[in-house]
C-alpha cells in the first residue's frame, strides 16, 4: 500500500534507518467506511478535573458529553470501553477533495516493476481528484469541528463522515498553519454531541490517554497508552507548539482526531508521528490542549490567528558565542539582524544584542522568545532587556502584527551595490586559517546586502580551521567582527587580536546560504 500514500515527511535520520516525521494524514482514492471496534485491556485510572468552558455558545437542544469521573483501580486498568463508547460520537471522519494543484504524487517506491502504472495513471486518461482522509472532533452542539490545517489544506470539498453514518458537507472557518489547526462547521448546522477541551497544564509524563480516529479510513478507531514526554521543542518545525508525547498508536489518518484523559476530556489534537515508513512505531504527537484552545478561539473570533512581531532574526546561543559576549549560560536569544522600521530597530536594538528577558520574564531560548512575543496583544507596550557590549540595558517596544510568511520572505535585503570598499589583495587570517577579501559590487547585490553593509568574502579555508566545524564555508561572507563591521582583512585581524587578548572567542556575523547568523571562532587565549 506503500504507493497508495502520501508522505509528508520532514527529515530526521538515524545512523541506519532512516526516520521521517510524518503528517498523520492519509491520501488515498477511496474512504472505507468500516467501524473497527477496538476492545483494549485497562481500565480508567481517575480523573477529576473540571472541564474548559465550551469556546462557542452551546444551544439548549445540544448535549455536551461530561467527563465521567471514574473510581481510582487496584491494579491494572480493565476497559476502557466506558470511556470510548461515551466520546466516540464526537469524533468525526473527514474526507477532503483536494485541488489538482494542492495534490500530491504518491509515493511509489517499492512497487514491483511494471505495477507503477496502475497509480500513475494512463497518459491522456483524466485521473480522479485526489483525496486526503483525516479526522476531527465536536466542540459544541452547532457543528464546529476542530481538525488540523494539513487535513484541509489545499481542499476544494470537505465532507464529514458521522459516527452515526451521515455524510455532511463542511466549509473551512479558519486555519493555522504555525499550529497546524483549522476550524470546521458543518454547512447549515444540527445538533451534534461534542465534547470539550481542558488544560494540558495538569497532564503528567505516565498518565493515561485515548486516541479516536479514523487511521487509513478506518472510522472510529480507538487506541490507549500514556504520556511519553511533554514541551517536545524537537518534533516538527512550528516555533509555537511544545508538542505532548504519546505512544498511543496513531497512524496517518488519525490526523486532527483528539487526545482524551480518562475523564473524556480533550487534552491534545494528534498532529504528526516518527515512522521509518509511515506506520505507527508507538511514537505521536499531539497538540497541547492549552495551545490549541487559543488558537481555535482566535480562528472562531476572526478566521485567522494573530500574532506580535517585533522585527528581528534571532538565533539560539551556544557555549562558544555566550563566553564570546560575556555570559556564563547559554539563556538568551541573539539579534542575527534587525528589519528597518520595525519595532525592533524604533526600539534601539540592534544586531549583535543578546536578548535577556520580555516583559519581566527571562527567555530561555529563542524559541521562548518567539512565543513569549507571539503571545503579545499588538500594539501593548513591552520591556525588552538586552546585553549590549558587556552591559545590560532595558528597552520599550510595541510588537506589530506578525507579517504572512511570503511578506517576511520578500523582506529580505534590499540589493544596493554602492559604497563599497575598494578589492585589496587576499590575506591569510592566521588565528583563524581562512583567507579573505573585500566583498565587490556584484557580490552585494548576489548577496542582498544593504547599501550600508560591509564584509569580507571567505576564499580559501585550511583544513585546521575551526570554522569548518560551525559550518562556515568558502564564499560566506564576514560582516561582522568583535560587533563592527568589517570592511577589510586589517580589520578582521585587529578584531581576532582583541579577543585574543581578552581571552574570550571571537563573535563574528556571517551570510552565507543558511542566510544571517552568528558564530564563535576560537582564536586562542590572550
Amino acid at each position: 500500500m506503500m504507493g497508495l500514500n502520501t508522505d509528508r515527511a520532514i527529515g530526521l535520520e538515524l545512523p541506519s534507518v532512516p526516520l521521517r516525521l510524518f503528517m498523520s494524514d492519509t491520501s488515498t482514492a477511496s474512504f472505507l467506511r468500516r467501524t473497527l471496534i477496538a476492545g483494549a485491556s485497562a481500565m480508567a485510572l481517575f480523573a477529576g478535573f473540571a472541564a474548559v468552558p465550551a469556546l462557542v455558545s452551546r444551544p439548549a437542544h445540544a448535549q455536551e458529553i461530561q467527563p465521567t469521573p471514574v473510581a481510582p483501580p487496584g491494579g491494572a486498568p480493565m476497559s476502557f470501553a466506558n470511556l470510548i463508547e461515551h466520546v466516540r460520537p464526537a469524533v468525526v471522519s473527514i474526507s477532503v477533495r483536494q485541488r489538482p494543484d494542492a495534490a500530491q504524487s504518491p509515493s511509489l517506491e517499492g512497487l514491483p516493476p511494471g505495477f507503477e502504472q496502475f497509480f500513475r495513471g494512463q497518459p491522456g486518461r483524466p485521473q480522479p481528484a485526489p483525496v486526503a482522509l483525516g479526522s476531527g472532533f465536536f466542540i459544541d452542539g452547532n457543528g464546529t469541528i476542530v481538525t488540523n490545517h494539513h487535513v484541509i489544506d489545499g481542499a476544494e470539498e470537505i465532507t464529514i463522515h458521522t459516527s452515526d453514518g451521515r455524510d455532511l458537507p463542511a466549509e473551512v472557518v479558519g486555519s493555522d498553519e504555525l499550529t497546524d489547526l483549522a476550524v470546521l462547521r458543518v454547512r447549515g448546522g444540527g445538533h451534534f454531541p461534542y465534547v470539550t477541551f481542558d488544560d494540558a497544564t495538569h497532564v503528567r509524563v505516565g498518565d493515561w490517554v485515548v486516541a479516536v480516529g479514523n487511521p487509513f479510513g478506518l472510522d472510529g478507531t480507538a487506541t490507549a497508552g500514556i504520556v511519553s514526554a511533554m514541551g517536545r521543542r524537537d518534533a516538527g518545525s512550528s516555533a509555537y507548539v511544545d508538542y505532548m508525547q504519546i505512544d498511543a498508536p496513531i497512524n496517518r489518518g488519525n490526523s486532527g482526531g483528539p487526545t482524551f484523559d480518562l475523564a473524556g476530556n480533550v487534552i491534545g489534537v494528534n498532529s504528526a508521528i516518527y515512522s521509518p515508513t509511515g506506520g505507527s512505531v508507538g511514537i505521536g504527537f499531539a497538540i497541547p490542549s492549552n495551545v490549541a484552545s487559543r488558537v481555535v478561539a482566535q480562528l472562531l473570533r476572526s478566521g485567522r490567528v494573530t500574532r506580535g512581531w517585533i522585527g528581528v532574526s534571532i538565533q539560539p546561543l551556544d557555549e562558544d558565542i555566550a563566553h564570546s559576549v560575556g555570559l556564563q549560560n547559554t539563556h538568551g536569544a541573539l539579534v542575527g539582524a534587525v528589519v528597518a522600521d520595525g519595532p525592533a530597530a524604533h526600539a534601539g536594538i540592534q544586531q549583535g544584542d543578546v536578548i535577556l528577558a520580555f516583559n519581566g520574564q527571562s527567555i530561555e531560548d529563542s524559541r521562548d522568545l518567539t512565543q513569549r512575543v507571539g503571545a503579545t496583544p499588538i500594539g501593548q507596550t513591552s520591556r525588552i532587556e538586552v546585553l549590549r557590549n558587556g552591559q545590560r540595558r532595558t528597552l520599550t517596544i510595541q510588537p506589530r502584527e506578525r507579517p504572512s510568511e511570503q511578506q517576511l520572505a520578500s523582506a529580505d535585503g534590499s540589493g544596493g551595490g554602492q559604497n563599497v570598499t575598494p578589492q585589496q589583495p587576499n590575506v591569510v587570517q592566521g588565528a583563524l586559517g581562512i583567507t579573505v577579501r573585500p566583498i565587490t559590487p556584484a557580490e552585494r547585490t548576489q548577496y542582498q546586502l544593504n547599501a550600508n553593509e560591509s564584509g569580507v568574502v571567505i576564499t580559501a579555508m585550511d583544513q585546521s580551521s575551526g570554522l569548518l566545524d560551525k559550518g562556515v564555508t568558502v564564499g560566506d561572507v564576514i560582516l561582522q567582527a568583535g560587533g563592527r563591521t568589517v570592511h577589510s582583512a586589517q580589520e578582521l585581524t585587529a578584531a581576532a587580536e582583541q579577543a585574543r587578548r581578552a581571552g574570550r572567542p571571537l563573535l563574528m556575523q556571517v551570510y552565507g546560504r543558511g542566510g544571517r547568523r552568528f558564530v564563535a571562532a576560537d582564536v586562542g587565549q590572550g
